[in-house]
Parts: structure tokens; sequence; C-alpha cells
């Protein structure tokens, strides 16, 4: 079978019968003679007689072509499956196979109902799903180990052996060890969530090594850091289920009739139950088409649009008091002097039940007396204790202006709520009109009906978060919800989903994949930045910043420094059910700087990626049907497993058999070299290369040994040692063969989460601090919008406030802005090279431009044109979109470098950077608000802030060289902007990324 299409004219015939529109006439005139007996189909259709039946049920004669669609429908056995990519979907399928093969896959519809009054669960899927079966046999797909023969990238490949493969891989991991550099050995994956055991099978072995397992959450810019900042949690939502229970939702920046496919219903269903749906996307999406109102605020303009909304709602006493009074971090008094909260160990005279009253924070009650605010982090033992509540016994006054009598002398001070409402003060509805283009009226009449219903929603999404002042946008947009009281109650509050970021079975997944319980983790974005030679090349303040927070131990980087100075290159990476070569920011500084650092690069994988091909060895994994493994989604409240439908593919193994076998070689050659155990530098421990095999496999809770060789084993014990699955103290607990017959609520939400899991009801976060007046997990107790970290008060971001972007292009010389979204034809860049999927679109990387834009450069639709900035072009082919703003070009995320000419893509044009408020660590003492957590906070790797050109290429005109500007690009370039197109013709990338963040020449 071909994909090729015929597109010759309808009327045209051939010499083998009837044009098309003549053969659909002839079967309908054959229907016709045939019900008469007076003809046939015969001359038109080629087919034997059409047979009138006149009893088509008692008396159907056989005709044995029917077969054929018969057996279609015909198969030897079910298995039940899902699929291990990042969409926050999760869903459950039923794969068929015959003859050992996979023949079809369905969605399943068995999840059950916990409450009736929500629409049903079922089915769950979507179009990318129903063909991963095309996966199992694609002509892509990866059967036997490579070693690769030319140069990274260039694709030569020779076919080894296992052991080959395992032995080679084995020997660097040992030397790495023996030369003390194990933390030069990285793992990179990415969320558990969506396939646990395949996540744990890399990094327990990682771990065992002394090895650095990366974040990624944060990395992809998914990541929202106002939560961790304002919450003191990491991403926690509500299931989707709970927004039929709003009356009002605003879907921002998240386009769910794309990116959430099966959850959308729940959104479009809440329209039919009378909820208002209100989209603030730039261009009119597919979400927007849906929604009762569209607004369409400038790129990068949320936090601008957010705090004008707040300030309509401040003036106009819109705002739920109590809530504020109890459970923000409003009526706490600031210094004027300093900008610091002011500390009950500096009021002269307030009498302090605390151990640390350095950490207790003050309030002035309505009569005027100062008193100590409880649950401040100076009244617990740490984060997360929740022995005393911020439950109030007076009631404190939001708007507060005095001075105070304190060690230094008289002290004047304000209450956060004043600081907050000057800074509101800013935000008029003519400038938020400037700012944003939203219309005066339009902000203020949204803001008014958000204020004005029982249960309001914000569907937060990763639009966002691609811009360097992500924080300060989620920040603004959080404040919404926390000024009406839309939390904790079901109907309410923000949910954020990016990819199945946060997984339920959190602690048998946790001893799993890090079972010494010492984990070397890195921020990605950091990572990456400072060993891609980046940091040498940006502006002189961030730079200072950036090491002000690696020599305090803010952000840990690995290899660490020596004690004689100096650090390790990283020299062996491990990546796993991710792309990291092909998502990487800055990636003309990865490929030019990154990667030669790197002796030994290995991905395991069931097809060829950009990483697999810009890889040393790739070893084949068994693709989403030939495996064990569970997956579960914050998006809903069930888990369900993969069970291996098929046997793997050729030579593929599971990623846990991968890392078990690249074990027992480790352990098997250490022996023979006689390795001896190294001392861990910074844990407690040694790293005993002979004995990695035997305690990779060994159950180190229970001391069993050998109790974890197999995949099936490792999912049965992240159901035992989880509170979701196997609740402590209950009798009923979760096993593989119950969730394999069915998909099953979970029974317990772990203490990860801020809500209990309640029978009956959609899972809602925040029930803990609002509903039960447990202390927020910040410095304060409550929820915090004033930061007083001495970098935010130095930025002038200790509360949300609008700012522009670091100026990386100027808009004279590339006056377009570039915007990378997610798609609906892939989930990053899986399904990108599926041929089902590249039928439904244009089948290659597109630029989507508005028709003013295209119009003013001469630019058709379909034509082929070049996409260009200071650090490198992409040619694609240009869409005219005309829902698209102008003055934007959209080109969606994850297409594959080799889908282009130049072997360039989408994140060529983007470099990398870091804000330092990421890097923090707050207090800065202990950190017990805002530390380095993997995917909890750490800087994000953010994309938005880009500025870019678009030219038209001539037919026939050469594609740029891969690495620089070529003639064509470089000419427009300098016609553009002066010297800029012929100065990036001969300076390299790192120079490139030099001029863009203000480093020296």
């Amino acid at each position: 079978m071909t994909d090729t299409t015929d597109t010759s004219d309808e009327s045209t015939r051939d010499s083998s019968g009837a044009a098309r529109r003549d053969f659909l006439k002839g079967v309908g005139a054959a229907a016709a003679v045939g019900a008469t007996g007076l003809g046939s189909a015969q001359d038109l259709t080629e087919m034997t007689t059409l047979e009138v039946v006149d009893d088509p049920i008692g008396n159907y004669p056989y005709r044995d072509w029917e077969d054929l669609y018969r057996e279609e429908w015909d198969w030897d056995d079910t298995a039940r499956s899902t699929h291990s990519v990042n969409c926050t979907g999760s869903c459950s399928w039923q794969v068929y196979t015959r003859n050992g093969q996979v023949w079809r896959e369905e969605q399943a519809g068995d999840y059950p109902r916990f409450d009736e009054s929500l629409p049903d669960p079922n089915p769950r899927g979507c179009q990318k799903g129903a063909c991963f079966s095309d996966y199992v046999n694609a002509d892509q797909r990866v059967t036997h180990p490579l070693r690769r023969t030319g140069e990274r990238g260039e694709g030569m490949w020779e076919r080894i052996s296992w052991d080959e493969a395992l032995t080679e891989i084995a020997e660097e991991v040992i030397d790495a060890v023996e030369d003390e550099e194990y933390d030069a050995i990285s793992g990179f994956t990415p969320i558990p969530a969506m396939s646990p055991v395949s996540f744990a099978s890399g990094s327990r072995l990682v771990n065992l090594l002394g090895g650095v397992s990366h974040s990624f959450y944060d990395w992809y810019s998914d990541l929202p850091p106002g939560q961790p900042i304002t919450w003191g949690t990491q991403t926690d939502n509500a299931e989707s289920a709970d927004w039929y229970n709003a009356d009002y939702i605003i879907a921002w920046g998240s386009n769910i009739n794309v990116t959430r496919i099966p959850d959308a219903k729940y959104f479009l269903e809440a329209g039919y139950d009378g909820a208002k749906r209100v989209g603030i996307f730039t261009d009119y999406s597919q979400t927007a088409i849906h929604c009762d109102e569209w607004i369409g605020p400038e790129p990068g303009s949320d936090t601008a649009l957010a705090l004008g909304m707040a300030r309509t709602i401040v003036d106009e006493g819109l705002y739920d008091e109590a809530h504020l009074k109890e459970q923000t971090d409003m009526p706490l008094l600031v210094r004027e002097d300093t900008g610091k909260f002011l500390r009950a160990s500096e009021v002269s005279g307030l009498d302090v039940d605390a151990d640390r009253p350095e950490k207790v924070f003050v309030m002035q009650d309505a009569d005027g007396t100062l008193r100590t605010a409880p649950g401040s982090l100076g009244e617990r033992d740490g984060q997360n204790d929740h022995s005393v509540s911020i439950e109030l016994d007076f009631d404190p006054d939001l708007a507060v202006e005095r001075t105070v009598d304190t060690a230094d002398g008289d002290v004047e001070t304000r209450s956060v709520w004043l600081n907050l409402r000057d800074e509101l003060s800013e935000y008029t509805p003519e400038r938020v009109n400037d700012i944003t283009g939203v219309g005066e009226q339009t902000h203020q009449k949204i803001a008014r009906e958000f204020a004005a219903v029982d249960r309001a929603k914000i569907i937060h999404g990763k639009g966002v978060n691609d811009w360097y002042h992500n924080d300060l946008g989620n920040r603004a947009i959080q404040l919404l919800v926390t000024l009406t009281g839309n939390l904790g109650r079901q109907g309410t509050g923000l949910d954020h989903y990016v990819g199945q970021e946060k997984i339920w079975t959190f602690k048998g997944w946790k001893n799993l994949s890090f079972p010494t319980g010492s984990v070397r983790g890195v921020p990605t974005t950091l990572w990456t930045y400072y060993h891609a030679g980046i940091l040498e090349n940006t502006d002189p303040d961030t730079a200072a910043k950036i090491r002000e927070s690696i020599d305090k131990g803010w952000m840990p980087l690995y290899p660490s420094e020596r004690d004689g100075g100096g650090r390790p290159d990283p020299r062996i990476m491990f990546v796993w059910r991710g792309n990291y070569f092909n998502q990487a920011k800055g990636n003309i500084a990865v490929e030019e700087e990154l990667w030669p650092k790197l002796d030994l690069i290995v991905d395991i994988n069931f097809r060829m990626d950009s990483t697999a091909l810009n890889s040393d060895i790739v070893l084949p994994a068994a693709s989403h049907y030939e495996k064990h493994d569970l997956s579960v989604t914050d998006m809903h409240t069930y888990v369900h497993p993969f069970t291996p439908a098929v046997e793997p593919l050729g030579e593929s193994k599971t990623d846990w058999q991968i890392f078990r076998e690249l074990a027992a070689k480790i352990q098997e050659l250490a022996a023979e070299r006689g390795s001896e155990p190294v001392d861990d530098r910074k844990f407690d421990r040694q790293i005993d290369l002979q004995s990695v095999h035997d305690d990779y496999v060994r159950d180190w809770l229970d001391d069993e040994p050998g109790a974890l060789a197999e995949d099936k084993a490792a999912a049965e014990y992240i159901l035992d040692h989880s509170e979701e699955s196997n609740p402590e103290g209950a009798d009923e607990r979760l096993t593989f063969d119950e969730i394999e017959e069915q998909p099953r609520r979970l029974l317990e939400a772990g203490d990860h989460w801020s809500s209990d899991l309640e029978e009956g009801e959609a899972y809602t976060p925040w029930k803990d601090y609002v509903q039960d007046k447990n202390p927020w997990p910040t410095f304060t107790g409550r929820q915090q919008y004033y930061i007083d970290h001495d970098w935010f008060l130095e930025l002038d971001e200790q509360l949300p406030t609008h700012k522009e972007a670091p100026v990386l292009q100027e808009k004279s010389e590339y006056p377009l802005g570039y915007n990378t979204p997610h798609s609906r034809w892939s989930i990053h860049s899986t399904w990108r090279d599926n041929s089902k999927m590249l039928r439904l679109q244009r089948g290659e990387p597109t630029v989507y431009l508005n028709p003013e834009d295209a119009e003013e450069r001469g630019i058709e639709d379909g034509d082929t044109v070049r996409v260009y900035n200071d650090l490198d072009s992409v040619e694609v082919q240009a869409k005219i979109y005309p829902s698209g703003e102008p003055g934007t070009v959209r080109h969606f995320f994850s297409w594959e470098r080799f889908q282009y000419p130049d072997r360039n893509n989408f994140n060529s044009l983007v470099p990398m950077y870091l804000k330092p408020t990421q890097l923090v660590q707050y207090p800065e003492d202990t950190g017990e608000h805002l530390h380095f957590f993997p995917n909890y906070w750490g800087p994000t790797g953010v994309n938005s802030d880009v500025r870019i050109e678009v030219e038209k290429v001539e037919e026939g005109a050469a594609s740029l060289d891969t690495g620089s500007l070529g003639e064509s690009a470089a000419g427009s370039a300098s016609a553009k902007s002066g010297s800029a197109g012929s100065r990036s013709k001969t300076r390299g990338a790192l120079d490139r990324v030099s001029d863009l963040l203000g480093g020296d020449d």
C-alpha cells in the first residue's frame, strides 16, 4: 500500500473502465436496475452481479468476498494497554491481536463512574492513540542494537550484538566510576506518571552508580514557577471532571480542544449545563471557537491583563475579604525601610510562642493591636508541618499603615494589601488597553462576572509559561482566584495542565527509582546552560547571579566542583522515553558545545528520533504494546496498565530489561577487573560496581534478593508501596491484575496532594488549607504574593507586576514574534513521523502567517519560506492563517530535525536564557519554602521572547548550510539589520548567542 493520492481529473477515462464520477453514478444505477431485475452492474464495476436478497435476516446467501470485511473485525486475543506519551491523557485502550500481530486498537469504555451527576468518563482517547499500532511495525522502528560509524547525526550505523553494546557501555561506566567521575554520568527521561516502571528502569541504575538524574518539567517550560512561589506546592490541579462543577471557566492559554482532547468533553458539557466559558488566547484558536467570549491580548501581555482584572475586583469591592484575611499574606506588615516582612522578633514587647520568632510574621487586629500571624514558618517544624493552624481567633485589618517600635527604633510599616493596591493602581483601563490591546470595558466586564459567580475556575496552559517573565504571569493569574476566594471547593481553582506532570503513586515510584535514598538531582536548564558554554556569553548581571546561586548551593550543578578547583565535563548521557536533543532550547550551542564534551551518548528507543540519530549507541526498546507498566495522570483519578499485547519486535527489550542487563554486565566486568568500592564524595555510601546488578533486582524495603527482576514485579512494587493504591490500615488495595481487568479509581490521595480523595466527588485541590485550616507550605503559612527575598526586592518583583521581556532581537530588525505552540497532530515529537498524522496536515514543517504579514512579504500559501534571526534559520512551508494575529508567526513545536532540509528545527531560532529569580533559595538560610527539588523549583527553559523575520525562498534557491546563516539569508538579514547578517555568517554558535544575550564579543 502506498501513500500516494491520485489527483487526475474526475472526468478522465483510461482503458480499464469508467471515470470515478461515472463509476459512482454506475453503482447507483446498478442498484436501481438490480432491484427490478432488468440489468447488472457487471459492465460498470467489473464485480460479480449484485444479488437481490428478499430476506436479509432469514435467507442471506454466502458470498465469499464479504469475508474480507468480516476478517477485519476478527481477532485472536486482546490486551489492555496505553501510550507512554506526555499528553495528560492516560487513556486506557484495548489492543486486538491476530497471528501475533497488533490488528487494531480501540478506546476502552469501562472506566467506573464515581459521580452520576458528572458526564460519563468513557471513553478516553484521540486520533493519535488510535494509530499507535503503526509504530509497532514501522520502518523507523529500531529492532537491533546499533553503533554509530560516522559522525553524530550523519546517520551511519552498524548492527552489533547485545553483548557488544552492553560491554561497550559498561566499560565506559566503569571507567567513569573508577575515575571518581560518577557524577559525570547523566540520565535524562521525562514524566514518571506516563510509565513509572520505564522511568525507574534507568533512574534506578543511575542512582546506584552515583550518577545524576535530570529534571524535565522545568526544562520543557511546563512548570509554572508562580505556583511554588505563591502556594509552596508543585502543580496541584482538579481532575478534569471537576470542570463540570464550575459556573464560570476561563481557559487562559490552554488550547483544550487541541492539547486535552480526552478531557475536552467536560469543558464543552459545562457550557451545556450553563457555565460561561471565556477563552484568552492570542489567536482565534480551536478552543476559542467554542467559548462564549474570546479575548485576544497581545502576546506576552497576560500579566498586565490579569492585573487589570484584579484592579477591577479590588476597586469595586468584589473580593472575598474573609478569605484574604485568613488564607493569604495580605494582612502581614512590611517594613518600609527594608522592604522585608516585619518579624515578630523585631517588635518590642510582642509575645511570641515560637522557637524561631525571626520567622514569625505580624498582623494588626481590628483594635489596633499587633498580633503574631498563626501558622508562620517559625511556629512549624518545616514546610509541611500541620501541627498548627492558620485559623484566626481575631479579626485582622487588611489596610494597615503604622509606625512600629522595634529594636532598630521606630519603623514605618504597611500591609501587603496596601502594597498590592498601590501596584494595582498602575493598571488603569487605559494602560491595560495600551499594553494588551484588550478593550477597556472588556477586561473589566470579565473580571466582574468572574467575581460574581459562586464557583469560578481558570484552566491555565503552557502558553503563559513560555515567556521570560512566566513567574510574574503565573502569580498575576493566580491572584484572580485568590481575590475571589475561588479555592478549595468543587468547581473552583486554577488548574494548570501541561503533560502528566504529577504522579499519584509517588512513594512506590520514588523508592523504585532511587533505592539508595541519596539522589543527585540537577535542573536540566542550568546544567545545559552551563555545559553548553552559554554562561560565559550572557549578560554580566545574570551570569553573576547564576554563579552566586551555584556557589551558595541554592541550585546544584554536576559534575561537582573538585577540591582543587575546576569542574569535570559530563562524560556519559543516557536518554530514554524522551527526545532531549530535539526539544533543547539553545540547540545550536547544545550541538556545537555540549554534545562534543560527552564521550558516550546512549539512546534507548523504539524509533529513530533526533536524539537517537545523534547518539553513539542506540538500544532497541519495546514499544508501548510490548511491556508491563502503569499509567496515571492528574487529569483523572484512575490507574490502568500497559500489558504486552505482542512480543517485542526483533531484538528489542523492555526498558527495565535493558537496564537490568546493563547492570549485570557492569557487575560482571567489574568483578573481572577487581573494581573496588568507591566512596561517594557527597553521600554516606559506597558505589560498589561488583554488586550493582544484585542491588538493582533486590527489593530494598523488604531486603528480598531478586524480587524485582521483571517489569510486572516492578509495577506491583509501585502499587504495593503507594498510599494511593495500598492505603495504610485499609482492607482494600489495588493489584496489577485488577487494573488489567478494568481501570480502577485510586483509593486515597497521598500526602503530596492538598486534598483527600473523596468518594463520589471529583478531586479538587487546596482543601487541606482552605477547609482544614492547615498552613500553606510557604514561608508565611499563607498564599504568599509578597516575596521579600533580596533578589526579588532588587528586581522590583516582590509583588506580581508586568515587565517587558529582555530584548533579544530588535523589533526594527526582526519585526515578527515567534511562537511554538503544541500541535493537534503529535505529542511532542511522537507521531510527528507518522504517515496517518502527516496526511491530516501538510506533511512537512509549516509556519502559520497572518495574511497581512504574508502579503507584505509577497508570500502565498504553500510557498517555501526562510524563517531566521541572529541565531540561525530554517526552511519551511508557509500556511496562511487568518485566525492568527498580525505580527506573530507560529511554528508548531516538536517537528523532528531530520524533517527539515537543513537539519535545523523550530528550536534553532531560540536561545537559552535563565531568569535569576528562579535560582533562589527562600528563606535564604534554609529554603523551606523555595528550594531546588527536581520538577518542583528550578529555572525554566523558556522560548517565546524571540523575534524573527520571514522571506520567500525563490524556486531553486539552495538551502542554508547547517550551523550558520547562508549567503541568501545573510544578504537578506544585512539589508534589514545592517551588519547583523554578514556578521552571523562568520561567527560561531556561542558568538551568536553572545550577541543575543549581551555578552562581550
